[in-house]
């Protein structure tokens, strides 16, 4: 009975432990299997709640099945092993370590019943992906590491006052619907934004993401915007706000895309831009649009995570990765090419593809229930995805001009991890029904009905044409050695040169009452200053900067704390 109630993030958390102290072929071997048996263990669980207990006056559930939790621990497992499989030819204890703890972190955070276990594992999926950043251990990582657990640790202590708020309005810290019409509901939900990287709260993903390693953006791809796309699924379906930040996020990435040197960062963008198709059918909130929110999670983390494995397999073998210094890989690189090739076509939702069976359900749902202007936005999104990740991707790292590098294909682990990829991608596509018995509602819905496929493939058509004639032209935008800032300007310009005009501004304020006071002791101590030599050098002494202000600073802070007693 205790091992049918092993929460999935057990054996993640043990096999971390395991990996400090082996090494070689036994460390791959334990890598290897604990996503495997957990995912067998996990597929013969049955629904329901498996682990409870008290907690002052509160029931803590930290271990509860249901079909939405279901859907996303299948993936995620999935999206572990892949992971794992790409990371084989590692010998990095702190990125192993640290993608098994963040992956377990993952699970428990789907599988929390209540908003206290949710609270910890949030957290920590904040302090162990940050290491897989960390790992590539060069300053531009550090900084953005930085930064990113900063804006993570944000959005958990916002999540642990909306908790607090939430048990004490309802005498409960169940994790179950919660809506948005206490302060409570408004806390938690913009705890979920900041991780689901809601407009103007979605810059420590494009800032992050590429400086991590090859192997840990892989995995930083899979769970944490998917862990916030689940938790709103959870807590705030049919939340009409939901529809129109989506359709906001659907569309802003791809401009900054488009114009993005830095592959990576490129896709990361379209990450938001995919997240923003789930996040719409969240708050329009039916159970088609449930459907296909859940269903494009699920396969976003494929197929996103399928293009974030070719271009770390680009920049791998190339050690480059702007789409200015690429080109003309696919002379020495075919098989990556194939596999990217694939990745892109699901992105952009070509038939039989797995975007396609996911994205449409979305959009079927924004017209049936009148949503007319969201669904243009998420056309015209879908045409701008295609444009950024279907063609960019591909075309200026394999294709373009002739860069003269020559690297081969990487190593066959990576290559078996994005073949798995790229075979689920397709799997799907031919066959959406595997796909949709795991979903959470029974829909009967059919993607491959004449409409859907002539739409989307007038959409690809003519979508391609542009892109064609604008480069011809000369009028697409070309690739830059430069980078790109939007929103992250706030806090990585301007507010450290406001902080630091403020600090240049203290600092002469206290060098003039430094020299003030000094000159004023001098006038009237020059007498005994002449007569003693020991005041004499300490009046002349060059204080360091801040001395001063200090020394003021704790004299009206006693002055006011005595002031108070009194």
């Amino acid at each position: 009975m205790w091992m049918i109630d092993l929460p999935p993030f057990v054996p993640f958390f043990i096999g971390a432990l395991m990996l400090l102290f082996t090494r070689g072929m036994l460390r791959s071997a334990i890598m290897l299997a604990v996503p495997i048996l957990s995912a067998l263990h996990l597929w013969m669980m049955p629904e329901g709640v498996h682990l409870q207990f008290a907690f002052f006056d509160y029931q803590l559930i930290p271990y509860r099945v249901d079909k939405l939790s279901l859907m996303f621990g299948y993936v995620f497992h999935i999206a572990a092993l892949i992971g794992i499989i790409y990371s084989l030819h590692l010998r990095d204890t702190l990125q192993q370590v640290a993608a098994m703890l963040y992956a377990g972190s993952a699970l428990g955070a789907v599988f929390a019943g209540d908003l206290l276990t949710l609270f910890i594992f949030w957290e920590l999926l904040a302090f162990t992906s940050v290491f897989l950043i960390l790992a590539r251990r060069t300053q531009r990582a550090y900084d953005a590491a930085m930064r990113y657990l900063i804006i993570q640790v944000l959005s958990g202590v916002i999540l642990l006052a909306g908790a607090l708020f939430y048990a004490a309005e309802n005498n409960s810290l169940a994790f179950g619907y919660i809506g948005l019409d206490s302060i409570a509901g408004w806390l938690i939900f913009i705890a979920f934004g900041i991780k689901c990287a809601f407009p103007f709260a979605h810059n420590w993903l494009t800032d992050a993401y590429p400086e991590a390693t090859v192997t840990g953006t892989v995995f930083l791809s899979a769970f944490t915007t998917k862990i916030a796309v689940y938790a709103l699924a959870r807590a705030y379906p049919g939340a009409e706000i939901l529809v129109y930040i989506g359709a906001a996020m659907t569309c802003f990435p791809i401009f900054f895309a488009v114009i993005e040197n830095d592959l990576r960062r490129v896709l990361a963008y379209s990450l938001i831009n995919q997240v923003g198709f789930m996040v719409v059918g969240i708050g329009i909130g039916t159970a088609l649009a449930i459907n296909g929110a859940v269903a494009h999670a699920f396969n976003d983390v494929i197929f996103k995570g399928l293009l974030f494995m070719s271009m770390g397999a680009v920049l791998h073998m190339t050690g480059r990765i702007n789409g200015s210094d690429l080109g003309g890989l696919y002379k020495t690189m075919p098989k990556t090419t194939i596999l990217c090739i694939v990745g892109a076509a699901s992105i952009s939702a070509f038939p039989l593809f797995s975007g396609f069976v996911s994205k449409s359900m979305v959009m079927t749902a924004a017209l049936e229930e009148g949503f007319d202007w969201v669904w243009l936005m998420l056309l015209f999104a879908s045409a701008g995805v295609f444009h950024h990740a279907g063609i960019k991707i591909p075309y200026f790292a394999f294709f373009a001009h002739d860069s003269g590098i020559r690297a081969t294909d990487p190593p066959n682990n990576m290559l078996l991890a994005m073949a798995i990829a790229a075979a689920l991608c397709i799997a799907i596509g031919i066959y959406p029904q595997a796909l949709y018995s795991l979903l959470p509602y029974d829909t009967g819905y059919n993607p491959y009905d004449a409409t859907h496929v002539l739409a989307q493939t007038q959409l690809l058509f003519f979508s391609a044409l542009a892109f064609v004639w604008l480069n011809l032209k000369g009028m697409y935008p070309p690739e830059l050695r430069s980078t790109v800032l939007d929103f992250d300007w706030f806090y990585r310009r301007a507010i450290p040169s406001a902080l630091q005009n403020a600090f240049s501004v203290i600092w002469r304020v206290d060098r003039a009452i430094r020299d003030a006071v000094k000159l004023r002791l001098t006038t009237y101590l020059g007498y005994f200053a002449g007569k003693n030599d020991r005041l004499s050098i300490l009046l002349s002494r060059d204080y360091p900067t801040g001395s001063m202000a200090m020394w003021v600073a704790v004299v009206l802070a006693v002055y006011l704390l005595l002031s108070f007693i009194a």
